[in-house]
């Protein structure tokens, strides 16, 4: 008895001790520990990296190319990036393949994580998230694994939609693993739980989230914030933005967020003590007010804007959201983070994905076009721009990473590694 106690007693003093440091620490969204771009959308999984002293333009070519590689499959997912090595995912053949590679481009050595994804649109989705010298994956169809990030083995597996009861969607799972601590979170959006924690050591469940009963899981992925003294969760289900407490699984908010489709994509965001959720064709973006009380938090809607992001999220900066439209809005917007007023619009490029370091927003969008922007309270001006590929793209939609000086762009098959250090 006591030998079986001993692991569980250490679990509940780590999970005791990450509550009581939330009480005291201040709001806003929770960094990894983990160092370098270990996770989707970067330490804090916002798009936003601290990095400075880059390029400000580019040559009219592009900044210059340190190395490309090739045979990494079809797929849409970003690489991760801890210490020397590179972490990233493509669909070969009939598996899921997880690749590492060195800082030189070279791939180190070659994983599986199930099938690969053969239905519409085919091609891996999920980026890899790193914890404590593992990696963490979850495939599209929803078996989620546990590697050793040095040499590729597997050391665990589960399959989320069996164990939770849930069922895949049409454009598949395709959910970026959020590891909070000693939990992995994960979003099954299945019969017995809307959210999951399982420990990242064994895949046991630890808490779960009551489902909300006609809603699946989705194409979006979690982040971890701070508010009001509680460690927080937020992220998209098939119909709603939803809230949970990261400590306990406790469902705290809903907000509708539906669509003909029933699919959101777009990763939430936070900042001063609001969220924005946004999804096409019905609620478009929408800015929600937190409020707390002793016992619950509850979320106030504030404003809604035409925008109707898919893919490419948004970057909020100094008080102002960056983000592209997708059908209805066909376009670039700068919105105020308060009142939802569109500052200003840019209207060269389609639909996209961006990041911010040093004053500047990277963009690519669907189209394969690389940019680089001048940003201000309101301003959007195109500095630089190349064309990442000759293919003629229309679903060029992974995520640039960008770290020490190196900006990383992948479309399909090929990653392309540039130097922008000034």
């Amino acid at each position: 008895m006591r030998q079986s106690a001993g692991p569980c007693l250490l679990l509940c003093l780590v999970l005791v001790s990450i509550g009581a440091a939330a009480e005291n620490a201040p709001d806003g969204l929770i960094a990894s520990p983990e160092p370098n771009w270990p996770q989707w959308r970067g330490p804090r999984r916002d798009g936003l990296s601290d990095e400075k002293g880059l390029l400000q333009s580019w040559p009219t070519a592009g900044p210059a190319l340190l190395w490309k590689t090739d045979g990494l499959g079809m797929g849409w997912s970003s690489p991760i990036i801890v210490g020397e090595q590179l972490y990233i995912t493509g669909d070969l053949g009939d598996d899921l393949a997880i690749f590492t590679l060195d800082r030189s481009g070279k791939i180190v050595w070659r994983a599986k994580n199930g099938q690969a994804w053969k239905s519409p649109y085919p091609g891996a989705r999920a980026c890899c998230a790193y914890s404590e010298g593992r990696l963490y994956h979850l495939n599209a169809h929803g078996r989620l694994a546990c590697l050793d990030a040095g040499s590729g083995q597997e050391l665990w597996a589960v399959d989320i939609l069996e164990r939770f009861g849930g069922k895949n969607i049409t454009w598949a799972v395709s959910e970026c693993l959020l590891v909070d601590g000693p939990r992995v979170i994960v979003t099954p959006g299945g019969a017995k739980a809307l959210m999951a924690a399982l420990d990242k050591r064994a895949g046991e469940t630890i808490w779960t989230t009551e489902p909300l009963e006609t809603d699946r899981t989705s194409n979006s992925s979690p982040i971890l914030f701070r508010y009001a003294g509680r460690r927080l969760i937020a992220n998209c289900s098939s119909a709603h933005g939803f809230g949970v407490d990261a400590d306990t699984g406790k469902l705290l908010w809903t907000v509708p967020l539906t669509n003909p489709h029933g699919v959101n994509v777009a990763t939430p965001i936070y900042g001063q003590g609001c969220l924005f959720f946004v999804t096409p064709y019905a609620e478009h973006g929408r800015l929600y007010r937190l409020r707390a009380d002793a016992q619950n938090i509850t979320a106030e809607h504030v404003w809604t804007s035409p925008i109707d992001t898919v893919t490419g999220c948004g970057v909020l900066v100094d008080g102002t959201l960056f983000a592209s439209g997708y059908r209805e809005v066909k376009s670039w917007l700068a919105l105020d983070w308060q009142t939802g007023q569109t500052k200003c619009e840019l209207k060269n490029l389609t639909t996209g994905a961006a990041i911010y370091a040093d004053h500047r927003l990277y963009v690519l969008d669907e189209e394969g076009t690389a940019a680089l922007l001048k940003i201000g309270p309101n301003r959007l001006e195109i500095i630089s721009q190349f064309c990442l590929t000759a293919a003629r793209a229309h679903d060029a939609w992974a995520h640039p990473v960008l770290h020490d000086g190196r900006l990383y762009l992948r479309y399909h098959d090929t990653l392309w590694c540039y130097d922008v250090k000034e």
